[in-house]
């Protein structure tokens, strides 16, 4: 019987990427976003779409649904679907920190719920959660991007312990520097929120950092192959740091202390 995965932020980057790895590998796999226009040629490729907002109830109620009608099982939830929004968190609205978590964190939160029943009816699943090295560490001007990412270490390394019982494995996987839509976006995000306020000098420095950042970073095959890794060993690894400096920059952090590394971060935005 082949294995059904759920992918969520299907239509570009690293979940496009790696639903077409994985229906490679045999999985019956549906790629689910807001839009699945953006999707047709994963259609093409036996992807099986889905459209799914993770900051909407029924609409993630509806999607669980529908595979369960079709499948009668869930083995593989990929929770990809996330976006960077950046400014000084003096000038970000209250309303769009809110759904800066509800994207990143709750969204995943809920459809990690409404998995669950099934994979322990199975006794056997898998949950694949996108953190960044961001999870790890901050920055100026992304304190609400970072502080979802650091709620999402947390959630996982939790869930982790209390779903060893039932067989279900939760994995984190870290990318750093990666060539996609979520640089240009986070941005552009940056420059409109703080770009024009007291703190415009550094955010125009930090914007052009983002610049140098996507010339350096990997493809993101590169983070869909090591998430592949992560869903089809046997006993995969509690987290995987993947592309674009990431395993450097998270060992600096680790040895550097604190205000060291501060300094080595304001450095780069020079």
């Amino acid at each position: 019987m082949s294995k059904v995965a759920l992918i969520t932020g299907a239509s570009s980057g690293i979940g496009m990427e790696t639903t077409r790895l994985l229906v490679k590998q045999g999985y019956i796999v549906y790629g689910a976003a807001r839009r699945t226009d953006k999707m047709q040629e994963l259609k093409q490729e036996g992807v099986k779409l889905l459209a799914m907002d993770v900051t909407n109830d029924a609409s993630m109620v509806n999607g669980i649904d529908e595979i369960l009608k079709a499948e009668g099982r869930i083995d593989v939830l990929l929770n990809n679907a996330g976006y960077g929004s950046y400014g000084a968190l003096e000038d970000v609205p209250m309303s769009e920190a809110r759904y800066q978590f509800e994207v990143n964190i709750f969204g995943m939160a809920r459809l990690t719920q409404l998995v669950l029943p099934h994979m322990r009816g199975q006794r056997s699943g898998r949950i694949i959660n996108i953190s960044s090295i961001g999870g790890k560490l901050g920055e100026p001007h992304g304190a609400w991007y970072h502080a979802t990412k650091y709620a999402v270490e947390g959630l996982s390394d939790s869930l982790r312990m209390e779903l060893k019982e039932f067989g279900i494995d939760v994995v984190i996987i870290e990318p750093g520097a990666i060539i996609t839509e979520w640089a240009g976006i986070a941005r552009e995000h940056m420059l409109k929120t703080s770009g024009d306020t007291a703190y415009g000098a550094l955010t125009r420095k930090h914007a052009q950092m983002f610049e140098r950042a996507d010339k350096m970073g990997s493809k993101p095959i590169v983070v869909a192959k090591t998430i592949i890794k992560a869903i089809t060993s046997s006993r995969p690894k509690t987290r995987y740091a993947t592309g674009g400096g990431a395993k450097l920059i998270l060992f600096v952090k680790r040895i550097l202390p604190d205000r060291m590394f501060d300094s080595v971060m304001m450095s780069m935005m020079k």
